[in-house]
């Protein structure tokens, strides 16, 4: 074994037994803003941020899976339920956990909806005097939720969302549809079932409106005031998920390195403020943006 190698399995044990024992760790500096969101209402929240490798800037990839741990297992985020899936293009996972298990997932339900009304008209399908492209931008830009609800039943309702998902490769056992926007907690579904769609989605005819129809960080829709003035900010294209005791963030980040990451993040915590659920998916999904080979 070289040295390199040595120094990096010698840092995994160190960072394996700091979190098993409770010790701090050394932090690297993060986002004051994302701090600020991480440390509301609660005792302070240990959160393992990699060492750089010498002479570069960002986290190691080795450092991907203990960095989020430290995040989801760590009270009181740990008293909830988290579910994260991360994969490359290809189907590379990153990162998973519990990454089948069927949470709330908020308005990420109208990625279901929106991407089966794609899949099913062409962007030019008149909705009330409107194309199905402004219809589903502003359903998913603005999470717009009488828009959702309208395009589920212009459709043709959750059955025919399941059957025209299953023919992009969507398990229709992995999920639980009852309304278009995701307002009722009586939906469930897995962060698997969100990157099939994600995945899914990008030899769709209708790509380019799917793709423009999702809220950039720091820059558009629900995700304007998030993960701005970070390496995020206009790399992340992803809708967000809001309910009391529910966040979640399922998208796509283009990584100048990796390539384009697909990504789905569902948290049920009611233990904690949902400032502190959105700064920990934040805090992830810098983590993506700042990966590094090692």
């Amino acid at each position: 074994m070289d040295k390199k190698k040595s120094w990096f399995k010698s840092l995994g044990w160190i960072a394996a037994a700091a979190i098993a024992t409770g010790l701090p760790l050394a932090p690297k500096a993060v986002n004051a803003q994302t701090s600020d969101y991480l440390f509301q209402n609660f005792e302070p929240i240990r959160i393992l941020v990699p060492p750089a490798e010498r002479g570069r800037s960002g986290i190691c990839s080795a450092f991907l899976q203990p960095a989020i741990d430290s995040i989801v297992k760590t009270p009181p985020l740990s008293n909830g339920r988290w579910g994260i899936l991360i994969q490359s293009l290809d189907g590379q996972v990153l990162y998973s956990y519990n990454a089948d298990s069927a949470l709330i997932p908020a308005s990420n339900v109208k990625l279901l909806t929106t991407a089966a009304a794609l899949q099913r008209f062409s962007p030019q399908t008149q909705i009330r005097s409107q194309s199905m492209r402004q219809w589903v931008t502003t359903t998913n830009q603005m999470s717009n939720n009488d828009y959702a609800d309208a395009l589920l039943s212009f459709i043709g309702g959750p059955q025919v969302v399941r059957r025209t998902l299953s023919e992009i490769g969507v398990n229709a056992n992995g999920y639980r549809q009852v309304d278009g926007s995701g307002l009722s907690r009586s939906n469930s579904a897995s962060p698997t079932t969100f990157v099939s769609i994600l995945r899914g989605m990008r030899s769709s005819n209708a790509w380019d409106v799917w793709y423009g129809s999702l809220p950039v960080a720091g820059v558009s829709g629900t995700l304007r005031n998030r993960m701005r003035d970070t390496s995020a900010r206009g790399i992340v294209h992803a809708k967000t998920g809001t309910l009391t005791g529910v966040r979640a963030l399922s998208g796509y980040l283009e990584h100048p390195t990796y390539g384009v990451l697909v990504f789905s993040i569902l948290a049920n915590n009611s233990d904690v403020s949902g400032e502190s659920l959105v700064g920990a998916i934040d805090t992830i999904v810098l983590q993506l943006a700042q990966l590094t080979p090692c």
